[in-house]
């Protein structure tokens, strides 16, 4: 995940988050009436696994080390782990290979459902790709001298984004057992962080405006963008004014949708399938935001890019900095993690993709 400034919302955008929560608007206290999915019955078998999981974060955060825009050739082998692990369960994936400043990069994405339907696309997107950590700022410098990346320079991005690529290629296992009958896109991007943020280089705005230029329209954008760090301790859950507590619980056990105000009827269906995939002894909680574009933070991440050409897209996360301490710090690391709930939501991803309302 990407940002700007250490605020997720600030000033009077901050109160205007507020109000539109205590209104209802923002979906928060909103009751769900909608009835359940029948496809959700399909997702018996196979069982998502926190095992394999915890793999994946681990191999992304350890063996990849400096997945950032000064390390291509880092970037480069763990785009072949994810070709390799999709590959597994007899997924093919496509590389979209652009270059930037010289160097090449690599979205990679894979298809699922009727093979020749012309129906609008579902979408479910997670950047590989991690960031320098905050203290080391020197962009410019990294990418000129090629320095080899270490703890203190470059992050493990475990939480951001191991586990939202780890997500997908965990999805990818299930939709290849039990095929969606719409079309559905994962999608592996690069080049989310910083300094490709907000520019047209990122692999998010590469990937949508392919998808505008073929005209393929899309049903739905989810950005699945850091969704494993996870606490029940209370207060544990931050916001950047109090009014907000008010609405949203004080433990970080549960998930955030953020969206645009006008796609309020897709993040309404999205919400309540999700939460009525939630299993387990600890049922992951699901509350959302539906908010303007210029309330600050809601885009920080690759939804942004969808927004951008006018694609309806929700960002779907753990809220990132507002309980995460390790973000873009050396100690993002794998063991962090909350695996079960991971797990939760990859059963909730694989539940909307499965959704025939």
């Amino acid at each position: 995940m990407s940002r700007i400034s250490r605020p997720w919302l600030n000033g009077s955008a901050i109160l205007l988050g507020a109000l539109l929560i205590a209104t209802g608007i923002g979906g928060c206290t909103v009751a769900q009436p909608l009835k359940p999915a029948a496809s959700l019955t399909l997702l018996a078998e196979p069982q998502v696994s926190p095992q394999r999981l915890q793999t994946h974060v681990r191999v992304l955060s350890e063996d990849f080390l400096g997945r950032s825009f000064d390390q291509p050739q880092t970037l480069q082998k763990a785009a072949d782990y994810i070709v390799a692990q999709l590959a597994r369960w007899g997924v093919t994936a496509e590389r979209q290979r652009f270059e930037v400043d010289g160097n090449g990069y690599e979205n990679l994405s894979a298809r699922f459902g009727p093979a020749d339907s012309a129906a609008p696309l579902l979408i479910m997107g997670a950047h590989y790709d991690s960031a320098l950590t905050e203290r080391d700022h020197r962009h410019d410098e990294s990418r000129v001298t090629g320095a080899r990346p270490t703890p203190e320079t470059h992050t493990p991005g475990a939480d951001d984004n191991a586990s939202g690529a780890a997500g997908l290629l965990e999805l990818a296992r299930v939709l290849a057992a039990n095929p969606p009958t719409q079309p559905v896109e994962l999608v592996f991007y690069t080049l989310e962080e910083p300094p490709n943020f907000r520019t047209d280089d990122m692999g998010s705005y590469r990937h949508a405006k392919s998808l505008q230029d073929s005209g393929r329209a899309v049903r739905l954008m989810l950005s699945v963008e850091m969704i494993g760090y996870y606490s029940d301790a209370p207060g544990s859950q931050r916001y950047p004014l109090a009014p907000l507590g008010w609405f949203y619980p004080s433990q970080a056990n549960f998930l955030g949708l953020i969206g645009e105000l006008k796609n309020f009827g897709a993040m309404r269906r999205t919400r309540s399938v999700m939460r009525a995939a939630a299993v387990g002894d600890r049922p992951l909680g699901v509350h959302s935001l539906n908010a303007p574009r210029f309330v600050h933070g809601v885009d920080f991440s690759d939804h942004l890019n969808y927004w951008r050409l006018g694609y309806p897209a929700i960002m779907v996360t753990d809220t990132s900095f507002m309980r995460n301490p390790h973000y873009h710090k050396s100690t993002d690391t794998w063991d962090r993690l909350d695996y079960e709930r991971m797990a939760q939501v990859v059963r909730m991803l694989a539940a909307v993709a499965l959704d025939v309302g």
